[in-house]
């Protein structure tokens, strides 16, 4: 999960770990998602879209132009609500936008849903 929002970052590792013994590692700085992709090759990335060092949609073209990163699906998890850039993050090929505050029930299935979609790539 990228946020940097520590108390949203914790609140929402702690509902995937507690509900379906997800692991989740926490950035706070956006600019580090390609050193931890290429070390943990991870299931799903939770994203915010506003990050203080790197955008959220930045984030996402740095993993598509990666080896590893690429096809890793990315759920964005933001407190903007704007339909232009839930727009542009689906044509990105973001699996799901959430908008904060989410519910348990929203996280857990986006989560499974990327899973899934990665799944059916390999």
């Amino acid at each position: 999960m990228v946020d940097d929002d520590e108390s949203v970052a914790g609140t929402i590792k702690l509902l995937l770990e507690s509900t379906n013994n997800y692991q989740v590692k926490i950035l706070s700085q956006a600019k580090d998602i390609l050193t931890h992709v290429h070390a943990f090759k991870p299931d799903t990335i939770l994203l915010d879209l506003l990050m203080p060092d790197i955008g959220g949609f930045e984030v996402c073209e740095m993993l598509d132009n990666d080896s590893v990163g690429m096809g890793t699906p990315i759920i964005v998890v933001s407190g903007l609500d704007k339909d232009v850039d839930k727009v542009k993050a689906y044509k990105l090929g973001i699996v799901d936008y959430l908008v904060k505050p989410i519910t348990k029930n929203d996280l857990v299935a986006s989560v499974e849903k990327a899973i899934k979609s990665k799944e059916q790539k390999d």
